[in-house]
């Protein structure tokens, strides 16, 4: 039978060990929540995107080597309170952004539709930024009955190289129509006033912006239905050291709040405007 004495001694010893276990617990959750915050940072995130998809993405006038806009600018909101600078280049078309994507040059697509392919190189990022309808553009005067795809056989259209409006009617569209791809979606319209295509293919919400910028608003109507409707989101690239999963759920946590807030709606008027009434 233990004495007195040896019982503290005992409990003094078990104290000891126990003080030693809480603290290396304590340690070890704080170098584990240390590295996790250290995964999830991201200290510079390189990004481009489509130029030709005003509000949404253009040019800069200012700084031409980069990309303003709606997304950008929700981008922002979304990762500088993490501390990640974010750095929107204009690289260049948008295949030309797709190749970079592939090749892992860049660390985000700001806004990609959804395509079997484009899953092979790139992670996707929901909820979507939002949907966006597409729409057969003619020239006023120059309408003609469309109610479903298969009216669009035998006519020629045009659009950006590269673009997708969605895998079901990519897929249409490259077994059964003739679609001219161009570098320029201003191109596309100009061709279809002097008559070379008979339609331009193109998102309704950004030919209304590049109408209105160049005063041609009332020289082409958009068809109804439109074509598709398609959810456009972020992406990382499979390659870039900034995709992992902490920061991609980190991302996509940020953007539903501001989603269902109705940021990018304010986004989308404050942009519009910019970009219209900008010289």
């Amino acid at each position: 039978m233990l004495t007195p004495a040896a019982c503290t001694s005992q409990m003094y010893q078990l104290s000891k060990r126990l003080i030693a276990l809480m603290s290396w617990s304590a340690g070890f959750f704080f170098i584990t929540f240390t590295t996790a915050m250290a995964e999830i940072r991201c200290k510079n995130l390189v990004v481009s995107g489509n130029p030709e998809y005003p509000p949404l993405l253009w040019q800069d006038r200012d700084d031409p080597g980069s990309l303003i806009g709606v997304v950008p600018a929700l981008l922002k909101e979304i990762v500088e309170p993490m501390g990640v600078t974010v750095e929107v280049r204009h690289v260049g078309s948008w295949a030309r952004v797709q190749h970079q994507a592939r090749a892992g040059e860049l660390d985000m697509v700001a806004g990609a539709f959804m395509t079997s392919e484009r899953f092979t190189y790139m992670d996707y990022i929901l909820p979507p930024i939002l949907q966006l309808p597409t729409t057969v553009w003619v020239p006023a005067g120059q309408e003609f009955l469309y109610r479903h795809w298969p009216d669009l056989l035998g006519k020629t259209g045009s659009t950006l190289i590269d673009n997708s409006f969605g895998q079901n009617f990519d897929r249409y569209a490259d077994e059964n129509l003739n679609i001219v791809p161009v570098r320029s979606i201003r191109q596309s319209f100009l061709m279809a006033q002097a008559g070379r295509v008979d339609y331009v293919l193109y998102e309704k919400l950004q030919g209304q912006a590049k109408l209105a910028r160049e005063g041609k608003e009332g020289q082409f109507t958009a068809l109804e239905p439109p074509i598709s409707s398609e959810g456009l989101f972020f992406t990382f690239p499979k390659k870039s050291p900034c995709n992992n999963f902490d920061f991609r759920e980190a991302v996509a946590d940020k953007l539903y709040k501001l989603v269902q807030d109705g940021r990018v709606e304010e986004l989308i008027a404050e942009y519009n405007q910019q970009y219209v009434l900008r010289n």
